[in-house]
């Protein structure tokens, strides 16, 4: 099973739109698909129908049963979802009380122990972890196999990343594995300065790690999300679609061996 995190610290960059674009992508290619949603803000939950103030049970109760001694058991937190080959693992506003919690020992592997448990269950889990590097972003970051790191195409946009890509460099080498990390440009526009200038920092900054093409503006994501549906599913043709699409492709690639 490979794990793919999608994180950034800053807000409003893509990621709820990448985990499920990437995550109906995987499910059309018959994969068995996992998908979490770590922020306490829910919005993935939202997505696809529920209601993270009234939700029952939720990724908050790994963190629960860790923190009362309880046996994990989180095929008990998953519902399906309207897309064949994809599940989800709700998000709760209860989780923005988790850093409450971040002295209990083992924490940070909650996420990473909770998986293990389901690892023939499923052939992707992909994780949409908050804007904040918490416990939340660190359980997201400790059970990856590679990290995804949308990024906006403008000015303020490498802004915490060197926090966000030291912390996951830290516990790569806790856990003496190496975490394939792709930076992925956002809400492209090939006609604004903006972004081109973006594009060319981001690339002298980081290099190789910045995906070698860009999710472009298109108004077919928002559409999709309105109608609930992953938007490989509702305008599989659009632009959009077809950049993650290649992007699923370079990630497929760049999953570490099994073992």
């Amino acid at each position: 099973m490979k794990i793919w995190a999608i994180s950034n610290q800053k807000g409003g960059v893509g990621k709820t739109t990448t985990a499920i674009t990437l995550g109906g992508i995987l499910a059309n290619r018959k994969f068995r698909v996992l998908l979490v949603d770590m922020d306490p803000h829910g919005s993935l939950t939202s997505y696809l129908g529920l209601n993270p103030d009234e939700i029952s049970f939720s990724v908050y109760n790994l963190f629960q049963d860790r923190v009362a001694g309880r046996m994990l058991r989180p095929e008990a937190y998953v519902v399906n979802t309207a897309c064949e080959g994809m599940a989800l693992l709700p998000s709760s506003t209860a989780l923005a009380t988790i850093e409450r919690l971040a002295g209990v020992g083992g924490m940070g592997l909650v996420m990473a122990n909770s998986l293990a448990l389901l690892k023939d269950q499923y052939d992707y889990v992909v994780l949409d972890s908050p804007p904040m590097l918490g416990a939340l972003m660190v359980n997201a970051l400790a059970a990856c196999t590679q990290l995804v790191v949308p990024v906006l195409s403008e000015f303020l946009a490498v802004q915490g990343l060197d926090r966000m890509l030291n912390t996951l460099e830290m516990i790569a080498r806790s856990r003496k594995v190496s975490i394939p990390c792709t930076i992925v440009p956002t809400l492209f526009d090939r006609r604004t300065r903006a972004s081109q200038e973006t594009l060319e920092k981001l690339k002298l900054r980081y290099g190789s790690r910045v995906w070698d093409q860009e999710i472009p503006v298109d108004t077919r994501l928002r559409e999709a999300s309105q109608a609930g549906l992953p938007p490989s599913h509702y305008a599989p043709a659009s632009r959009a679609v077809q950049a993650y699409s290649n992007l699923t492709d370079h990630l497929l690639q760049n999953d570490p061996p099994t073992g």
